[in-house]
């Protein structure tokens, strides 16, 4: 119990001081993988890794909704006219292009 005194109350629980959602996609990761990186590093409590783990499924469902709308995106922007999806085939550059 004093070494959870010692820290401030969010980091002896597992919980960060900003709980809301991340603004984008890029910064819900960088959130999960702080989180991944406390768990793994054995220094939070039961409760703390808990509350953790608790942030850290909310923040996935909040990573795959990201995911699915921006799906939803892209099918509705490359939608065909009639209703199917235009697929294009992905060219990447040839390898020895420039590089002789």
């Amino acid at each position: 119990m004093a070494e959870q005194q010692s820290r401030p109350p969010d980091e002896a629980d597992g919980r960060t001081s900003d709980e809301s959602a991340p603004a984008d996609f890029a910064a819900t990761v960088e959130r999960l993988e702080a989180l991944v990186e406390r768990l793994e590093s054995g220094e939070l409590t039961l409760e703390g890794s808990l509350d953790a783990f608790e942030q850290g499924v909310r923040l996935t469902r909040d990573a795959q909704r990201r995911l699915d709308e921006a799906e939803l995106k892209v099918r509705t922007l490359t939608e065909g006219e009639g209703g199917g999806i235009d697929l294009q085939p992905f060219a990447p550059p040839a390898e020895d292009d420039g590089e002789r």
